[in-house]
């Protein structure tokens, strides 16, 4: 499931990166270029894409147990 949601954050910080750079002019050819809506549409969205990507991240199961208390080394 983590890394489902690791993915799909990073594809829709990659369209809203696209968006961005349609509504700033540089990729051309669509209804989007060179309209400023798109911009920050695309910004948005790329923020919302990067935010879910490191929730993934950092949302992983953890590696040790903290619920039980750890080993103490023998006294001498």
């Amino acid at each position: 499931m983590r890394i489902l949601v690791i993915v799909f954050g990073v594809l829709i910080l990659l369209a809203g990166i696209v968006w961005s750079l349609q509504g700033i002019g540089l990729i051309l050819g669509s209804f989007m270029s060179n309209n400023p809506t798109w911009i920050w549409a695309g910004a948005g969205t790329a923020v919302l894409g990067a935010a879910l990507a490191v929730f993934g991240f950092v949302s992983g199961p953890r590696t040790t147990d903290r619920t039980k208390p750890a080993a103490r080394p023998p006294t001498t």
